[in-house]
């Protein structure tokens, strides 16, 4: 069925009541429904606030497909077929916008993206507009798998779902307006793709740091900062780490998703970052800070006032506020490269598995290749508003911190570990724990979590300040007696 859907879908263009629109024609249909803040700046808002996770399922072969499904998966899977022809009937009449985009900038990998999204409510652009800002123009010739996708943000709330067929380069979204869905709904694809090339889709940032180290000469790194969506994975990602001695310097590469090859080097995928806006502070994220206050950010549920002003510390409308801001705003700390350059070029890469843990993990742990890999397998967390606002700060285990992984993953696991066996000595692996220590938590008479005993919190200067004596390898290490690291 996904295979007849797919072919539907790719002669969609030629209908009638579909509209390809470029960037132009999207800003201009988009910019009406924005509220204008003091910056100059749009900003947006949806109905769905994050991603439908516990509606999603991915489909096709035993290689891909979704094991253990909930009941509601089930449900979602038994009417697969007579869900794609009720949406194939209505996309026959439907106002359609398409708008074309692709994913990364270099000469051997270029997913291209084709998104059908529905116009039946106007302000619902909004959605395409903002994902079509994280990408570069369309590149029909480009090396790489064509993408495709549907979305119908206006489909019944009770029938609400995403299927995933990677297989066939395909994903339908029905019910959800949330513009992190269609974003991650092509990179999901793009990311199974890059087994076939050789390459390891990571859920990570990447820059490249200059610092001195102790003999007063300068060493160049690549750093890769692994997390799940609000544990600091961008933060970390856009900090200078207080390295403004003469030579020293970061560049920012990416903040959420790269493609590492077995070489060291990581190609980027986004020219755009749609990154969380909660308690952003200037004395803590300055260089995120002044790219968000840029006119050119464009904001989703984030609150503005009466007069325009954004405040990042409302989270009267949820704790998952978003915006996208262009890398040229985060210059100097950016140039047009993108992509993390191979071990070869550099003095080392730095591996950095953030989690957020609030009871006894030490705050940073160097850890060995095998540990590393353990580290990568376990994905450990806590569920944050990006996943599921309703479990925020529950415990949660995600293999690569990499919600979107498809397929077998022990041949993740596998990878990683014979590429920093590989090159042990060259690639540093640590543990950032960006949480903190002490918290106690119970249930209530309702079973629901309660916090008995506060988590004592590690700021974010405190843990750029560990990361820069970790460049500058002016940090000394001791063997911990319960974790072995």
């Amino acid at each position: 069925m996904a295979e007849s859907f797919l072919d539907f879908v790719k002669s969609l263009g030629g209908r009638g009541n579909v509209k390809t629109v470029n960037m132009a024609q999207l800003e201009a249909a988009t910019r009406p429904f924005g509220r204008v803040t003091t910056n100059e700046s749009l900003s947006f808002s949806s109905n769905v606030r994050n991603r439908s996770a516990a509606v999603s399922l991915i489909v096709g072969s035993e290689n891909v497909r979704d094991k253990n499904l909930t009941d509601k998966q089930k449900s979602i899977l038994e009417s697969m077929d007579s869900t794609l022809e009720k949406v194939k009937t209505y996309l026959h009449n439907a106002p359609i916008m398409c708008v074309q985009r692709t994913v990364g900038d270099n000469d051997s990998y270029n997913p291209k993206c084709t998104l059908y999204l529905s116009t039946q409510r106007t302000d619902n652009m909004r959605q395409a507009y903002l994902w079509a800002n994280t990408l570069r123009d369309h590149a029909p010739a480009a090396p790489g798998p064509d993408l495709y996708e549907v979305c119908l943000p206006e489909w019944p709330e009770n029938e609400r779902q995403v299927l995933a067929f990677p297989e066939e380069n395909l994903t339908v979204i029905l019910g959800s307006d949330y513009v992190g869905e269609v974003k991650m709904g092509f990179l999901r694809m793009a990311m199974y793709n890059a087994k076939s090339e050789g390459m390891l889709s990571l859920h990570a940032g990447s820059k490249m740091v200059t610092a001195s180290q102790k003999d007063g000469q300068t060493k160049r790194y690549g750093m890769l900062f692994f997390g799940l969506s609000g544990t600091g994975k961008t933060t970390h990602s856009c900090l200078d780490h207080g390295l403004k001695k003469k030579g020293e310097g970061v560049e920012i590469l990416q903040d959420d998703i790269v493609f590492l090859r077995k070489d060291g080097s990581a190609l980027g995928t986004e020219r755009g970052f749609y990154l969380k806006t909660e308690g952003i502070q200037p004395d803590t994220q300055p260089v995120i800070f002044k790219a968000l206050a840029g006119p050119d950010t464009l904001f989703e549920n984030v609150m503005v006032d009466a007069d325009g002003k954004v405040d990042y510390n409302d989270l009267t409308l949820g704790g998952n506020g978003r915006a996208v801001i262009p890398r040229e705003s985060l210059r100097p700390h950016t140039n047009d490269r993108i992509d993390l350059p191979s071990l070869e070029e550099l003095d080392g890469l730095i591996v950095a598995f953030i989690t957020r843990r609030m009871t006894v993990l030490p705050l940073v742990s160097k850890l060995n290749p095998a540990q590393a890999a353990a580290s990568f397998m376990l994905g450990e967390s806590v569920e944050t508003s990006a996943g599921d606002p309703k479990r925020a700060g529950d415990s949660v285990r995600v293999v690569g911190t990499n919600p979107f992984l498809v397929g077998n993953k022990a041949e993740e696991g596998n990878w990683v570990y014979e590429f920093l066996k590989r090159n042990e000595g060259k690639v540093q692996c640590f543990l950032l724990n960006t949480g903190g220590v002490g918290e106690i938590r119970d249930k209530d008479e309702l079973g629901r979590s309660v916090v008995k005993q506060n988590v004592l919190r590690i700021s974010i200067d405190e843990m750029s300040t560990m990361i820069r004596g970790i460049v500058r390898d002016s940090t000394q290490w001791s063997t911990e007696p319960h974790f072995g690291t």
